[in-house]
This record gives structure tokens, C-alpha cells and sequence, in this order.
């Protein structure tokens, strides 16, 4: 008879050189480093995890039946636990997969056997030239989501990117974009605080934008509303309405109230209505209708 406290853990024979246990001190070389030659799979685990003993051999048994295309390389973490900080692991098993020195793919919990081998053989795949990284796979599926409005699907994605890569720009621009569309400031600038210094993307910039626009607009409109009323040449109240228009989301109003500045006046405060237009289609995103139309409208009038 066995008691199960003596066996947890222990991993089921296996090639030496394909499979391993590692420590933080080590995980650099074993992982990190090897991984620019050999897919490497990272196996995130505790001896009193029960998930983890039922998933440990699925493994194992895949990696060896891979040939030598992926390594294996097993982290206790309640001896090791900073890289499993690092990638923020918040339950185990926990697995990841290293490509070319970075996590390109993973998942958390126990899986059939059946889904394993696949995971395990579209890592494999990664060695080879041409493949495409799962990685990039989510952030089309994040774009084909967001085309079609399923911001639910899209923030999905991008959150299965940042699991993997807490830094990848492109996740952190596109889940930052999502919380701002959804007038959600707070969380957008949460996430935009997770970017790399001088990070450069495109969602991140419109994020940005928006949240400038929303510090700098006023709370209330009326006063504006009833000036611009009185006096169309009133362009101080008309810039400050389209302000507060496209911090509430009424991008196409607030580009209409500019425009009409522009048209009225395009030299008015070293061009402010101009710059601010500029701003808000930023803000809008560059590929946006609204951005399309406002930039079609301000050429009407520019070179007109």
C-alpha cells in the first residue's frame, strides 16, 4: 500500500534530456535559453495539487512521444515561486509554453490526455520556420472579434496574451481600447500602465488621446450650448463643448462642432480647433469612420 503524500510530485520516468525539474536560480538556462533552440513546455505545480499529479504524466508522456521537437521542464512552486509571480500564475497546474526566449502559448488546469498531445504537438510545431505563433493567431481572432463587435471574444483573446506575456504592447493597446470604448477610464488607464516604457501601438496612442480629452472636458455643456447659440463665432465655447462631446463618446458631434470652428475662423488661437480635431480622431482610432469622415471633412475646407 502507498500512501499518496509519498508520491505526489515524483514525475513518471522519462528521458533525462527531455524532461526536468528546475529552480528559479536555474530557470533562465533551462527555459529562457534553451527554449531559442527547443520549444521548451514549463510545468507549474505543488506536491498537494491533485490536478497536477492527474495532468504531470498527460505530459510527460506527450514530450516523450514528440521525439525530442519540445522539452519538458517542471517548477515546484512552493519552493520556486518568482517566476510563477513573473507570469502570474494563479492557479496550477499552470503550463506554459517557451518560444525563441518568450511564453507563446499555455493553459491552467488539468486536460485529457487527447488535448494535451495536441497542445504538446502545436508547440513542436514552433520550431519549425513559417509556423505561425499562437500569439499571433489571438490577436487575429482579438481583430476578427472586434470587427464584428464581439468585444466579449476580443477581450478574451487579448487576456490569453497577457497570461502569457504580461508586456506584449499589442494586447495591452487592444484590452486598454476596449475599456475605453466601453467608457470605462479607469480600467483603460490600468492597463496602459502595464505598457513598457516608450511603448509604441497605435491603440495605445488612441487610449492616450481619449484619456487626455476626458481630463481636460468640462462637466457641463449648457453654458456652451446657449453661448454658441447667441454667438456661432463664439469659438472658445464651441471648442470646449466639442471637449465634453468626445469625452462622452459623441466623437461624430464633437468633429462636426470643430469642423464648423475651423470653417468659420481656421486660424482662431493658433489653429486650437484644428489641433483639437486632431486629437479627437486620434482618439477615435485612425482607421475609424469617424476619423475617415473628419479627415475628408477638414481637406474639404483646408484646400478648398
Amino acid at each position: 500500500m502507498t500512501l499518496i503524500g509519498e508520491t505526489q510530485g515524483k514525475p513518471a520516468p522519462g528521458p533525462a534530456d527531455l524532461i526536468k525539474d528546475t529552480t528559479d536560480a536555474s530557470f533562465m538556462a533551462d527555459v529562457v535559453e534553451m527554449s531559442k533552440t527547443t520549444p521548451v513546455i514549463v510545468d507549474f505545480w505543488a506536491p498537494w495539487c491533485g490536478p497536477c499529479r492527474q495532468l504531470g504524466p498527460a505530459l510527460e508522456k506527450a514530450v516523450v512521444a514528440a521525439k525530442g521537437a519540445v522539452k519538458l521542464v517542471k517548477v515546484d512552486i512552493d519552493k520556486n515561486p518568482a517566476y510563477a509571480g513573473q507570469l502570474r500564475v494563479q492557479s496550477i497546474p499552470a503550463v506554459f509554453a517557451f518560444v525563441d526566449g518568450k511564453p507563446v502559448d499555455g493553459f491552467m488546469g488539468a486536460l485529457p490526455d487527447s488535448q494535451v498531445k495536441q497542445f504538446i504537438d502545436r508547440i513542436a510545431q514552433q520550431g519549425g520556420a513559417g509556423a505561425v505563433s499562437p500569439t499571433d493567431e489571438l490577436l487575429a481572432m482579438a481583430k476578427e472579434s472586434r470587427d464584428l463587435g464581439d468585444m466579449g471574444g476580443a477581450a478574451q483573446a487579448y487576456a490569453e496574451i497577457l497570461q502569457m506575456d504580461p508586456t506584449h504592447v499589442k494586447a495591452i493597446g487592444g484590452m486598454a481600447r476596449l475599456y475605453q470604448q466601453a467608457g470605462d477610464l479607469e480600467r483603460a488607464a490600468e492597463v496602459l500602465d502595464m505598457a513598457p516604457p516608450g511603448a509604441k501601438d497605435a491603440d495605445i496612442d488612441a487610449v492616450r488621446a481619449a484619456l487626455a480629452l476626458a481630463a481636460e472636458a468640462p462637466s457641463e455643456t449648457a453654458e456652451f450650448e446657449a453661448r454658441i447659440a447667441a454667438d456661432g463665432d463664439d469659438h472658445e465655447a464651441r471648442l470646449e463643448f466639442a471637449k465634453a462631446l468626445a469625452a462622452s463618446g459623441q466623437m461624430h458631434e464633437a468633429v462636426d462642432q470643430l469642423i464648423e470652428s475651423i470653417r468659420r475662423d481656421r486660424a482662431w488661437n493658433e489653429e486650437a480647433a484644428r489641433k483639437q480635431l486632431l486629437t479627437v480622431l486620434e482618439a477615435a482610432g485612425y482607421m475609424s469612420d469617424v476619423a475617415k469622415q473628419g479627415r475628408r471633412k477638414l481637406s474639404s475646407i483646408l484646400f478648398s
